[in-house]
């Protein structure tokens, strides 16, 4: 396996989404705040897409549906303790942050712990075949943009000139690259382990999609409009179905 291709698609995953995210808050904040919910409906489709038809189906290949199923649960309840330690959960807009704004320090945290595992993610689905890994990282982008943008504003909010705020997140992203790295130590030498990962990650998937995005959605925390929401998430299933 050619470890420069999985890190470039663990760098895809954590340092693209943040990329497009500093372009987006450039951005008037009128114009953002119109854009930003539509990559969160984006985001839904994609992440329910690689979780149900790109990685569990793989998993399944190799182990029996108890072992990933329960694997999946596992992965579900690890992602619903590391919101309820505030280590998780991230805004998708400007505004409704009270979470952030209460420490700056917890940004960067949540943000690194999220990027870790998702250059992991990337990482066991590469080694397994590239392009699985790419349909990954291109789902973990796609949540990656609405909510690095909403980390950043919510640190340009607490004082942080853009410059700091940019590379504060930055620095976070990077943890992509240290979870990337350290399922290609282990992944390539312990290859049982890869259809667990890819459960587990499954698992991460459908959390932030059906438990963070989704009710935004509902909410009218994100766009508001049914029919445009619907769109964006077929949008989304199709994306991770053509690739």
């Amino acid at each position: 396996m050619n470890w420069l291709a999985v890190l470039g698609l663990s760098v895809l995953g954590s340092i693209g989404g943040l990329a497009t995210a500093a372009v987006l808050v450039s951005l008037h904040r009128r114009i953002r705040t119109r854009v930003v919910p539509w990559l969160v409906s984006y985001a839904v489709g994609t992440l329910l897409g690689a979780a149900l038809l790109n990685l569990l189906p793989e998993a399944l290949g190799s182990l029996p549906p108890a072992r990933v199923f329960g694997t999946l649960l596992a992965g579900i309840l690890t992602f619903f303790s590391l919101e309820k330690l505030v280590l998780w959960r991230h805004c998708h807009d400007d505004e409704d942050c009270s979470v952030h704004k209460s420490t700056m320090s917890m940004v960067v945290i949540g943000d690194a712990v999220h990027t870790f595992v998702d250059g992991a993610v990337i990482a066991a689905a590469a080694l397994v075949s590239l392009p699985l890994g790419l349909t990954t990282a291109l789902a973990i982008t796609a949540h990656e943009i609405p909510q690095q943008a909403g980390d950043v504003a919510v640190l340009l909010t607490a004082g942080q000139s853009r410059s700091r705020a940019f590379w504060l997140t930055a620095a976070a992203a990077g943890g992509g690259v240290l979870g990337a790295l350290m399922m290609l130590l282990f992944g390539e030498h312990l290859p049982g382990v890869l259809p667990y990962a890819l459960s587990f990650a499954a698992g991460n998937f459908l959390y932030v999609a059906m438990a963070d995005l989704i009710p935004h959605l509902h909410q009218g925390h994100a766009d508001t409009n049914a029919g445009r929401q619907i769109v964006l998430i077929a949008a989304g299933i199709a994306t991770m179905l053509a690739l």
